[in-house]
């Protein structure tokens, strides 16, 4: 189709769209400033660039499904396919960087060690190819995962190894911020927890509030950095219980000045993380959220366009906090290409948010303080009609990245 046809096919759907009460124009300014934070670990399996030896299989390890063809086997292959990737998404998008993903070359050193200088070929990269990085300390499949425990360890030497290990990475993650002029956030995940029933649940919270009170002890300018905690309600070796809650990490992060991270997959798959953005914005200034896919448990699935995924980009927007959510996403599947993988979670999590952009929230929360129930739920209804696939496309050829059905092609 000529272009000069499309514009003519748009101008009609844009008609059509502002006769129901919206403009899709401004919908698609506000989803052009925003940047999600597109993480590494999808691309080669939640692998990393350490010593074969680090790794130890069973010690809270996290591992991928699937056997799909294709993943890079070193930095040069990962970066190559995020650039590819970067590229089939429309907007301008982060990249989220584990720890065991340093430029560590021939000479790799153990996670207590790790510096700036094995992150700075990251920075030069990312200068070229998105808004900025974030960063999270890599706190399992390691030898030093003893017992089930890291930070909440019985034993000290065990503590102070990921204390320091978590302290280098906020050091890396608040130069990302300092150089790239973009305020990185640093997340922080462990898989402390008991697999069966036990007795030390108080001990081993007390132990997580001291070694948490060490490593946050030092202050960065919030220009560089922002501090997150993600809780969860269980894992695989963990399943009676996890040291950090969301209780625990909740009540941390608002005493000490850090913000929560949810992610979708960390909850009771009757909870619902939609409904916690409105509990927990009156608090803090700013969220995380990891946004993902559980199926029955936290399996990470690639994101797709369900009714949880629309739920939550119709809450976010409907609070006007499209500006206060550090918006990443957090799967890792390999039994697909992981290309695909990455495109249809990013692009999903954006149609969602243009969905919600696109809905007449004025005029639904005027019917709503009329007390006209039915004429707002008709409202309500009447507004899933819009062509917003339409308008997805008109967004992506505006952005110049393929649609829908050409990506798949060039893919």
């Amino acid at each position: 189709m000529k272009n000069r046809d499309r514009k003519k096919n748009y101008d009609a759907l844009a008609d059509i769209c502002r006769l129901s009460g919206v403009d899709p124009e401004p919908a698609m300014d506000k989803l052009k400033t925003l940047s999600l934070s597109i993480h590494c670990w999808q691309a080669d399996d939640v692998t990393g660039f350490e010593k074969k030896s680090a790794h130890a299989a069973g010690r809270a390890a996290i591992s991928a499904t699937g056997g799909f063809p294709g993943r890079p086997k070193n930095i040069r292959a990962l970066r190559r396919d995020l650039e590819k990737v970067f590229s089939l998404i429309p907007g301008r998008h982060r990249l989220n960087l584990h720890a065991i993903y340093g430029d560590f070359g021939a000479n790799p050193v153990e996670r207590d060690r790790i510096g700036i200088e094995h992150y700075r070929s990251w920075i030069e990269w990312s200068r070229i190819h998105c808004a900025g990085l974030d960063f999270n300390a890599t706190c399992f499949n390691h030898l030093r995962v003893r017992d089930g425990y890291t930070l909440s360890s019985e034993d000290p030497a065990t503590r102070n190894f990921w204390v320091e290990h978590v302290g280098r990475c906020r050091k890396i993650a608040a130069y990302f911020g300092r150089v790239l002029k973009t305020p990185c956030l640093h997340n922080l995940w462990i898989p402390d927890g008991a697999k069966d029933f036990t007795v030390t649940r108080f001990r081993h919270r007390q132990l997580l509030k001291e070694s948490l009170d060490r490593i946050y002890a030092r202050r960065f300018p919030a220009s560089r950095i922002v501090d997150s905690l993600e809780s969860k309600l269980f894992g695989i070796g963990s399943e009676y219980y996890q040291v950090g809650s969301h209780e625990f990490y909740l009540s941390y992060a608002l005493k000490n000045g850090l913000i929560p991270c949810l992610d979708l997959g960390h909850f009771h798959p009757t909870e619902s993380v939609a409904d916690k953005i409105s509990g927990l914005l009156p608090f803090f200034d700013r969220l995380a959220l990891h946004i993902s896919r559980g199926v029955r448990w936290d399996s990470d699935h690639v994101v797709i366009l369900d009714d949880d995924l629309q739920n939550l980009a119709a809450e976010i927007v409907r609070a006007g906090a499209l500006t206060r959510l550090h918006l990443a996403l957090d799967f890792f599947d390999a039994s697909l290409n992981r290309i695909a993988a990455y495109v249809i979670g990013a692009r999903a999590v954006l149609k969602a948010l243009l969905i919600a952009l696109l809905q007449p929230i004025e005029e639904l929360r005027a019917l709503e303080a009329s007390g006209n129930k039915g004429a707002f739920l008709a409202r309500s209804e009447s507004q899933k009609n819009l062509p917003w696939g339409l308008v997805w496309d008109h967004y992506c050829r505006q952005s110049g990245v393929p649609t829908d059905r050409e990506w798949i092609r060039d893919m």
